[in-house]
């Protein structure tokens, strides 16, 4: 379980995160939504320990990150917004570079089997020798699925995954992450713009606005007009289909 308190963090005389305190439930998914410039991302990047927070403490499984003495690749796989590879490699070698906290560039034969089982597991055995700047969008995000995969950790981070992916190859990439969270017992956090698509496939919600945790709870929760109302100021309008709760993104003349 990871569990946040109290944590500030600011650029120069900027705040973006005021006194963020909240809980992420393990072996589910949670998505952490809000508008541009809440905050979502630094959290993201304070989390993942890719940036030091000014103030507050981090617990996962009751070990303070902050502790330097901590080797957190071994806890978390974060896979960024941004990657940009100006190598040329192939897929099998971009997923060999999950297992540098284990193998220190090094493969040994475990590694080779875990980078072998990985590969199986989502079906990329036909590209594993194709150079990745020749593979499709939704090809690449399972190649670097496998990479963080075969780093082995309990916890998955990943920020704004569906980025550059068209409305298939997105709901593939969520339809792969459930299926982590149930066969592979993996914790995932995964920030998001699409607020559907966060409470289709999430099933835990953090919103943050102003740098502040405005909403945590049940995805189902989230989507309420007030709640959304609150978290964007603007004005949705929600609507039952199948026994799913949809949001349209403005509120229907006809409703008004």
């Amino acid at each position: 379980m990871i569990v946040l308190e109290n944590i500030n963090q600011s650029y120069g005389d900027k705040t973006i995160l005021k006194n963020v305190t909240l809980t992420i439930p393990d072996k589910q998914i949670t998505g952490i939504i809000g508008p541009n410039g809440a905050g979502k991302t630094t959290l993201f990047n304070v989390i993942s320990r890719v940036i030091s927070s000014k103030s507050g403490t981090i617990m996962i499984d009751n070990q303070n990150i902050m502790d330097s003495n901590i080797n957190l690749s071994k806890t978390i796989a974060v896979l960024k917004q941004s990657n940009q590879f100006n190598l040329k490699l192939t897929s099998y070698e971009l997923i060999s570079f999950g297992r540098y906290p284990h193998s220190k560039g090094r493969l040994k034969k475990e590694d080779k089997l875990k980078i072998e089982e990985m590969i199986n597991y989502l079906n990329i055995e036909p590209i594993r020798n194709q150079y990745i700047d020749t593979l499709s969008g939704g090809q690449l995000q399972r190649v670097l699925l496998a990479m963080i995969l075969v780093q082995d950790t309990k916890y998955i981070m990943l920020d704004e995954p569906l980025n550059n992916l068209d409305m298939k190859h997105g709901v593939e990439m969520m339809m792969l992450l459930q299926k982590f969270v149930k066969e592979l017992g993996k914790t995932i956090v995964v920030v998001m713009h699409d607020i559907n698509i966060a409470a289709s496939f999430c099933d835990y919600i953090v919103a943050i606005k102003d740098g502040m945790v405005n909403f945590e709870g049940p995805s189902n929760d989230v989507m309420q007009e007030h709640v959304l109302n609150e978290i964007y100021d603007s004005d949705f309008c929600i609507r039952e289909v199948d026994g799913k709760r949809v949001c349209l993104y403005h509120r229907l003349k006809e409703d008004k």
